[in-house]
């Protein structure tokens, strides 16, 4: 379970496909709402933090949007899988370790079981968002299919998951991009 220290108010669990804009949208809401009260958190650090040590890469290559990380994509997804077979909470409890903000952005949830944990440990307190992009927008931004990564658990986990709270659609339209961050800053708001 995750730890009952510094208990946030609102945890928003973000997911969508490679290059919808969940780093985007995550950004812009932590920097409107100010890094005091909103603290970004990413499952794939801690993944790819713990595969570096482990296989003597530069961690922070991994964290980029290089070639460097894209070499390494397949063998990390598959190595993060173990981990996570072994211990679904794995990488879950790593990210909120000490994290003190009241609200909480998981900017890349990729699966039923980082949902499932956040809900044991947070509840009511919990809301999932869906980043919506078509692939020609998601191909604009530099994605390219790529088999055995974009047809894995890790793109593909949430899929079918239905019931998200947010679904925020993101095809390159600025303006209806604005109103629906507005909309969930509102409720983000309201909840502090």
């Amino acid at each position: 379970m995750a730890p009952l220290r510094g208990a946030p108010q609102l945890v928003l669990l973000f997911s969508g496909k490679r290059k919808s804009g969940k780093d985007f949208v995550t950004e812009t809401l932590r920097s409107r709402l100010g890094a005091d009260v909103c603290a970004v958190l990413r499952l794939s650090g801690p993944l790819k933090e713990q595969y570096a040590q482990e296989h003597g890469l530069n961690f922070e290559r991994l964290l980029d949007a290089s070639s460097y990380k894209e070499a390494h994509r397949s063998d990390m997804i598959r190595w993060g899988e173990e981990k996570r077979q072994a211990d679904p909470g794995f990488f879950c409890r790593k990210i909120v370790e000490g994290v003190s903000q009241p609200v909480w952005l998981v900017s890349d949830t990729r699966r039923v079981s980082d949902i499932q944990w956040f809900q044991e440990a947070y509840g009511a307190v919990m809301q999932t968002v869906r980043i919506m992009a078509s692939v020609e927008s998601r191909q604009q931004r530099g994605w390219v299919f790529m088999p055995g990564v974009d047809d894995a658990e890790s793109e593909c986990g949430l899929d079918n998951f239905g019931g998200f709270d947010w679904v925020i659609e993101n095809h390159g339209d600025e303006q209806q991009l604005e109103e629906q961050l507005e909309n969930l800053l509102a409720f983000i708001r309201s909840r502090l």
